[in-house]
């Protein structure tokens, strides 16, 4: 079943959201709601997906971005985010162990800020331990966009948006996205949003 995305605003966007136990993880509604998230972010479409965003604040976010998705973007592109397809994972009660010193910047949008993207500086790697569907524990590395994907959907669970981590003079309807930064390399655009305007 497909699921109401919330948007910006809903006040459950910016609540810390509860842990689940094992009890609830195993449950019948627990393991119904994974299937319905799955089925609206491949619907919307997008990569990640957190209950808050659907309107339960509960610490459950999923991921996974499909190989179809990556079929049509350049291999530059690819190569620059570091981005290569990712299997279904489900993230119960996650955790940031360790990041990378390094910081990169890309353009990220929202299903919960329908319509707009920002560049948001994150860390380009990450150790998250988790709980999988089953209650059993997992630990994750990531690098590059896999690792962005896991901090915007961790982000959800503490009651963040990427608005909040974003360079403010890049947020950008996705028209104006389309038709002046995305086939610019970072480095350009942030040279560009870095020129001061008139006085």
């Amino acid at each position: 079943m497909r699921l109401k995305i919330v948007q910006a605003g809903d006040p459950v966007l910016r609540e810390v959201a509860h842990p689940l136990s094992t009890r609830q993880i195993l449950s019948d509604d627990v393991q119904r709601l994974i299937r319905d998230m799955r089925e609206t972010m491949h619907d919307a479409p997008g990569v990640g997906l957190a209950a808050p965003q659907v309107g339960l604040p509960l610490q459950l976010a999923i991921v996974e971005d499909r190989a179809e998705i990556l079929r049509d973007l350049p291999p530059a592109q690819l190569a620059e985010r570091e981005r290569k397809p990712v299997p279904f994972q489900v993230l119960i009660n996650p955790v940031i162990r360790s990041h990378s010193g390094e910081v990169i910047e890309f353009f990220e949008g929202c299903l919960s800020v329908a319509g707009f993207l920002g560049l948001v500086p994150r860390a380009r790697t990450v150790c998250v331990e988790y709980i999988d569907e089953q209650a059993q524990a997992r630990v994750v590395e990531a690098a590059g966009w896999h690792a962005r994907i896991l901090q915007h959907e961790l982000d959800h669970l503490q009651g963040g948006l990427y608005i909040d981590r974003m360079r403010s003079r890049s947020f950008t309807c996705l028209e104006n996205f389309n038709r002046h930064w995305k086939d610019r390399p970072v480095s350009e655009v942030v040279a560009a949003l870095s020129q001061e305007g008139p006085a």
